[in-house]
């Protein structure tokens, strides 16, 4: 009983536990204007109350099928094997020389230089000479001068004399192959670097958005049980736990989700790394601090003189000009020079002489032909990887651009604003002053928030990793 004569509402807690509703059903009955009831009427008609409402409890309290219960903690997404405790971190440094260790396709590269290596090494090598050797018998004749019977035998040798200007052609278009491929190879390096790069913070992008979408999974189920609570105790409708429990399905999903992608993110890694099968990888880096880039003229300029690519291709060209000198060259005919030295039973004797291949239905018309269609394919090749190269330029310095100016504002306004925003709509839910809707809403928008600055920051992490493969940007220019 407190000062007025009324009973104190917290008292009643022995009755249920239930302190709120206790004290709403007490400052209902207390102040009715009953004529007829006194005091102590009034504490039987309350005390009567209370001892029927355990059984009014037992039907009308809502069961686990009525109410939606929070998720248990099975029901939460399982970790990724990526997540897992057994999983090796994996740094950039380490999946770069995992990939240089094992990549199939560097492998190839270099097979394929140490094949123009070993083309080098045919086109140095002399023709080698031809030993002849020949036995047999002699027998006479019936005739009015026969020979005289006996063994015959014969020697003879053949060398073929190269023509200078064929020799020195050929060596040529050897090395400038292997010159070609040592820029392939290069041209190769170049691409595996970038495509590890890729697969490595494409797989740390969407470790970051499982933490993010755990983060909101979390702030959700927060909200969804203090909804649960309020509506339990009579303080809101149903209607906002429905809307808190689709939002948690949402959080859900949403979650899982990321977790498929990061799988995918990973396994792609794992193939391009060429990672053993029997163990399993977690990446872990951090993006790279971002870059001043000079104007887009410089840079383009600094490409088509430097890239490996256009290199191979001027080289290339460079090496089909000199086939058709080889193959203009190799209408010279090549003369052999052969001696002999025979005996016979009666006699012996030697010769040498000289063989000449006459050029008169063969003049090698259809090789040099190929060779001049080779020129202008070698040619076109060139401008078309100048063209492609310049296209990759200028995509990849727009896209820099763009996604670097939108990290950045994100990073200054966007993303403040959203997580004010969520504070204070949940402030002003507790005080009643907002619905969920309006939380919900708040959160959703935060979430999007978060997800573009991620989206922005890793598309600026990869138009840098492709410039550095244009060598536009070098690793350790980076301010």
């Amino acid at each position: 009983m407190d000062d007025t004569g009324q009973p104190e509402a917290a008292k009643c807690t022995k009755w249920d536990g239930s302190s709120a509703e206790c004290a709403v059903l007490l400052n209902l009955l207390w102040p009715l204007d009953c004529t007829f009831l006194n005091v102590h009427q009034r504490w039987l008609l309350i005390v009567l109350l209370f001892s029927l409402r355990p059984a009014a409890a037992q039907v009308t309290a809502p069961t686990s099928d009525s109410l939606p219960q929070a998720p248990t903690p099975s029901q939460a997404p399982a970790p990724t094997p990526t997540e897992q405790s057994t999983a090796i971190p994996l740094t950039l440094d380490e999946a770069l020389a995992m990939a240089n260790k094992n990549s199939p396709r560097l492998h190839a590269a270099n097979a394929l230089l140490a094949r123009a290596t070993a083309a080098t090494q045919t086109a140095r090598a002399y023709t080698n000479p031809q030993a002849e050797y020949f036995i047999g018998n002699q027998s006479a004749r019936p005739v009015k001068t026969p020979g005289t019977p006996g063994l015959l035998q014969h020697y003879a040798g053949y060398q073929t004399i190269e023509m200078p200007h064929e020799r020195a052609t050929r060596r040529e278009v050897a090395d400038l192959g292997r010159t070609v491929q040592s820029y392939d190879r290069d041209t190769e390096q170049l691409s595996v670097t970038s495509t590890v790069k890729h697969a490595f913070y494409e797989a740390v992008r969407w470790k970051h958005e499982v933490e993010i979408a755990r983060e909101n999974l979390a702030l959700v189920q927060d909200l969804r049980n203090r909804v649960e609570i309020e509506v339990r105790v009579g303080e809101k409708g149903r209607l906002e736990l429905t809307r808190a429990e689709a939002e948690l399905a949402r959080a859900n999903f949403g979650v899982r989700s990321a977790q498929i992608n990061l799988v995918d993110a990973v396994a792609s890694l794992r193939a391009v790394i060429a990672a053993p099968p029997d163990i399993a990888i977690d990446p872990r880096g951090a993006l790279e601090p971002p870059v001043r880039l000079g104007p887009l003229n410089e840079l383009r300029a600094i490409v088509l003189q430097r890239h490996p690519v256009i290199a191979g291709a001027n080289v290339a060209l460079d090496q089909a000009e000199v086939e058709l000198e080889h193959q203009r060259a190799l209408r010279v005919p090549q003369p052999t020079f052969y001696g002999e030295w025979e005996r016979q039973p009666d006699l012996t004797f030697w010769r040498v002489g000289v063989t000449v291949p006459v050029p008169l239905w063969d003049r090698r018309k259809g090789q040099i032909a190929d060779a001049q269609a080779t020129i202008r394919q070698a040619s076109a090749v060139r401008n078309q990887r100048q063209l492609e190269l310049t296209a990759a330029l200028e995509r990849a310095y727009e896209s820099y651009q763009l996604a670097d100016q939108q990290a950045k504002s994100l990073e200054a306004g966007s993303l403040h604003e959203a997580e004010s925003a969520v504070e204070a709509a949940r402030n002003a839910y507790k005080f009643g002053e907002r619905g969920i809707v309006e939380v919900l809403d708040a959160q959703r928008v935060l979430q999007t928030v978060r997800g573009d600055l991620l989206d922005a920051q890793f598309a600026r992490e990869s138009a840098l990793i492709d410039l550095e493969e244009l060598g536009v940007v070098a690793t350790g220019e980076k301010h």
